[in-house]
């Protein structure tokens, strides 16, 4: 066999791994191995890169994040930001016709915002407000499908430790990928929103009212959520301002919260150490993952497999649109049957060459030069500038032609083709990255394998599987409908990015 046709037979023997319930990351890293060795008809380039990549992975200064993030949640959680955040979106919106429901998604979504994982989220929030569902007579499983689908918030809305992996696979700006992924959350929570405005509305009985709350008190809730808001404005907006990296970021985040835990008395002795611990098991569980990702993908980068996949869509003249489509259809289906950092961090080494070699149109030469021309003569004419060429450069921008060289050297300008394409490839970079989280959190509520759908039905053993199931679908429609308005205007996702450009 050759060796990309190794490369391809791999893939069938890590599925069969998969489903064998062998952990996915030592699934990765022994078929990575292993194929390492056939490939090099020996042991000494495969225990060679065994040593040199478990020191590269866990050296990676990026990684530090991680952990950073998923210790934050936990302090988030001890300081009782979850209850926070649902009594005060219950106060305005509990005594609605599925206010209860909004409300919870609005605690999910605001709590996704200093937590970072989908199913912490999801744990988290269904503690907090399923006993209040239940109360107020919502039905069983229109209330654990709520819940679930406002867990996925959690790893949407930055902070989010997997957009961290992926921006360390593409090499893209972490900060960057964060502000990309803000407009998304919130079309993400207004979509789910009125995905039970829709629901309660065809099924009445299904959802119960609350009394309306008093406005001081709905006040008074709404002061209890500035430690939330403090932090994530600390967090994200310091990044933007450059005040610190995303690491260090991380890391004011983890003891911002930290500290108000304290204060609130959630942190002591015992929990922190316990909080320690929990992350520390996580953070362990996911640097296996990427460490079983990259001898994988080492393997597959040997056989040139990417490359060849690459080339041989270039070669089949597919629309981009069409090859986008399948991409993330296929993480729609596989979605369901594995967690989302495992996805991502077996498939994108795989499909980014793939993307990357295709032309989406995002940007154009003549385009960004009209922007840059544009913003040069709305602060007046050049000094210099005869009559004749700023007539030209007129003319050219409202024409659509491209600007010559003796035109961008009056208006002071330097935009060329080289420039657009790195720019380009950047905007796909991210906007593929956001496409591809929404539909690996779409698969985490898909049934009948949605990960979400069982933690939250785990705590209402009450309710039937499949009650949840056909109450999910409602969110899961909302989801495709945001995927293909994304993939239909990528400028919603990409705005902030160009707004800063």
């Amino acid at each position: 066999m050759t060796a990309l046709e190794i490369g391809i037979a791999s893939f069938p023997v890590l599925m069969l791994l998969i489903f064998l319930r062998v952990p996915i990351g030592l699934s990765m890293f022994l078929v990575g191995l292993g194929g390492l060795i056939w490939v090099t008809d020996g042991t000494q380039v495969a225990f060679g890169r065994l040593k040199s990549e478990t020191y590269t992975t866990f050296s990676s200064y990026s990684l530090t994040i991680v952990p950073m993030f998923l210790l934050m949640g936990h302090f988030a959680t001890l300081g009782g930001m979850s209850t926070a955040l649902f009594k005060a979106a219950e106060g305005f919106l509990g005594h609605r016709k599925g206010g209860v429901a909004m409300a919870a998604i609005g605690a999910c979504a605001g709590f996704g915002a200093i937590c970072g994982s989908s199913l912490a989220t999801a744990a988290t929030m269904g503690r907090v407000a399923l006993p209040e569902l239940k109360q107020y007579g919502y039905a069983g499983g229109f209330s654990t499908a709520t819940l679930a689908a406002g867990g996925t918030l959690g790893i949407l809305i930055p902070p989010s430790v997997v957009l961290v992996i992926y921006a360390i696979l593409t090499e893209q700006n972490i900060a960057k990928l964060f502000l990309s992924a803000f407009i998304p959350g919130l079309l993400a929570a207004l979509g789910y929103v009125i995905a039970i405005s829709v629901y309660v509305r065809l099924f009445p009985e299904s959802a119960g009212t609350r009394p309306p709350v008093p406005m001081r008190d709905r006040f008074a809730a709404l002061f209890h959520v500035w430690p939330v808001l403090l932090v994530f404005g600390l967090v994200v907006g310091g990044i933007y301002l450059g005040w610190f990296t995303p690491t260090e970021g991380a890391a004011v985040g983890a003891f911002g919260t930290g500290f108000i835990a304290w204060t609130n008395g959630g942190l002591n002795r015992e929990t922190l150490a316990d909080s320690f611990l929990v992350t520390a098991r996580s953070t362990a569980m996911i640097f296996f993952i990427v460490l079983g990702a990259g001898f994988y993908n080492g393997f597959l980068a040997l056989t040139k497999v990417p490359q060849e996949l690459a080339d041989l869509v270039v070669s089949q003249g597919f629309s981009p649109w069409m090859v986008l489509a399948l991409i993330l259809a296929f993480y729609l289906v596989f979605g369901c049957l594995m967690d989302s950092l495992s996805m991502i961090l077996l498939t994108i080494p795989i499909f980014f060459p793939v993307i990357s070699a295709l032309d989406f149109g995002l940007l154009s030469l003549p385009a960004m030069q009209a922007d840059a021309a544009m913003e040069v003569l709305k602060a007046g004419v050049p000094e210099g500038m005869g009559a004749e060429m700023l007539a030209s450069i007129q003319d050219a921008i409202a024409t659509g032609a491209e600007l010559t060289r003796e035109q961008m050297k009056e208006l002071g300008i330097r935009v060329t083709e080289g420039r657009v394409n790195r720019i380009e490839a950047e905007y796909v970079a991210i906007w593929f990255g956001v496409l591809v989280l929404i539909v690996v959190e779409v698969g985490l509520i898909t049934p009948p394998v949605g990960m979400n759908l069982f933690i939250i039905n785990a705590m209402d053993r009450k309710t039937r599987m499949i009650d949840t199931y056909k109450a999910v679908m409602f969110f899961v429609a909302s989801d495709i409908i945001r995927v293909i308005i994304l993939v239909a205007f990528p400028v919603i996702t990409l705005l902030p990015l160009m707004l800063m450009q």
